[in-house]
């Protein structure tokens, strides 16, 4: 199983849990066995069948963007990573 950090904004979606763990042989079946066992966290990474844009999976400290995206294949041994991006501020 591998394992998925969990930022402190979607923890309550989590059971306050920092880091979970995933079976899965792909970034893509790990994240579908997260909002599996966490169904109140899929709207917070999906739409539809998509990650949202703003969401961001490293895969021990690598964009998962840069490598095969959702197919990048995981092992047990792996660190997932969710990090949301942040915007807003106001322009002066």
């Amino acid at each position: 199983m591998a394992t998925i950090r969990i930022p402190t904004p979607l923890r309550p979606y989590t059971g306050n849990n920092a880091s979970v763990s995933a079976d899965g042989g792909t970034v893509g079946a790990a994240l579908s066995n997260l909002t599996e066992q966490y169904p109140d966290l899929r709207q917070h990474l999906f739409e539809g069948d998509d990650l949202r844009s703003f969401v961001n999976i490293y895969l021990n400290q690598e964009d998962v963007r840069y490598l095969d995206g959702a197919d990048t294949e995981i092992s047990e041994n792996d660190t997932l990573m969710i990090i949301p991006s942040i915007a807003g501020g106001r322009l002066i």
